[in-house]
């Protein structure tokens, strides 16, 4: 079964193809956008800024450290620098980097981590970023940002560029179906969207698990089950009006993200859910364990990261809280 495919969700293109495309677009528009290039262009498909824009691209090669160094001196400058290469790569290598020269001076670049995630498969886990947002949420000013469509990985990019600040954007090998039109998908950094009203628990995800959120709330409307999706593409700032008047109007809620349980998307939302309406919660994503190479389908049924798998959890959130009402 597709991904996408039980809430009716159309497939797309790979996201990577769809940020390459976005970036160009964005390079089109503002002659201050920037490109800096890990050695991995090809991989990013930064490259199609190279492409047309050749003076406005730098591969830096394999030097991730002075990728970001320089990025920052751009940024110093008055560009726009988006410094991008895999997550892995980026922020393992040139986490001080990105801490000092970005975070705390906090100047206007932007980093793109690719294949976020463990759906890059086959490339094995030295090149899966599974601790990106973990990682990201460990400096103060950087914007966060996880789409989970073509749609909003084109607004996301925008975003990016219009914020003025550091921004993390999620990019990902794999195709995401479309959840949003082309022309009708609102973003705002800090607001989540609300994809699915529903009464009797909330589902709570970002990048890819957003699709399978949606067909995880199908299946349980089978069951009687009433959920409303959330998709979280802002991780920092959180939306936090959305997500306490989630807890309150449905009194459960299920996490789901393709990354770390620890220091993940759902970390955030439980602290801010047991400050403001404590509510069963149950998480899917991953334990701490870095996966083996394989067929990225494979991956998400071993490592229980599937629509199945999200409305398991919720079924025991919704007895959780009809044990709690009774």
């Amino acid at each position: 079964m597709q991904l996408g495919e039980l809430a009716g969700l159309k497939p797309s293109k790979p996201m990577r193809d769809v940020f390459g495309e976005a970036l160009l677009n964005l390079a089109r528009q503002n002659s201050r956008v920037v490109v800096l290039d890990g050695d991995l262009g090809n991989s990013t498909k930064a490259e199609l800024v190279r492409q047309e824009f050749p003076e406005r691209f730098f591969n830096i090669g394999i030097a991730e450290s002075n990728l970001v160094g320089i990025g920052a001196g751009m940024a110093a400058c008055g560009l726009i620098p988006f410094i991008t290469s895999f997550s892995s790569f980026l922020l393992c290598n040139a986490y001080d980097q990105i801490r000092l020269a970005v975070g705390i001076s906090n100047l206007n670049a932007k980093i793109v981590g690719s294949h976020g995630g463990i759906t890059l498969g086959k490339d094995g886990p030295t090149q899966m970023g599974i601790e990106d947002l973990a990682l990201m949420g460990g400096i103060p000013t950087f914007v966060i940002l996880a789409p989970s469509d073509p749609a909003s990985m084109h607004r996301a990019v925008q975003a990016a560029a219009d914020h003025v600040g550091p921004v993390f954007l999620r990019s990902s090998r794999i195709a995401m179906p479309h959840i949003y039109p082309d022309d009708n998908c609102p973003f705002e950094i800090g607001r989540a969207n609300i994809l699915r009203q529903g009464a009797d628990l909330t589902i709570i995800a970002c990048g890819m698990m957003v699709a399978a959120g949606l067909d995880a709330a199908a299946i349980l409307s089978t069951e009687g089950i009433d959920a409303r999706v959330i998709d979280l593409h802002t991780i920092r700032p959180l939306d936090r009006d959305t997500i306490e008047a989630a807890a309150r109007e449905t009194g459960a809620i299920v996490c789901a993200e393709e990354h770390l349980l620890q220091g993940g998307m759902g970390s955030n939302v439980a602290r801010l859910v047991a400050e403001c309406c404590p509510v069963p919660m149950r998480f899917v994503g991953l334990p701490d364990i870095y996966v083996e190479s394989a067929d990225p389908d494979d991956l998400l049924v071993k490592y229980h990261l599937t629509a199945e798998d999200i409305a398991a959890a919720a079924r025991q959130v919704f007895s959780a809280k009809r044990r709690i009402t009774l």
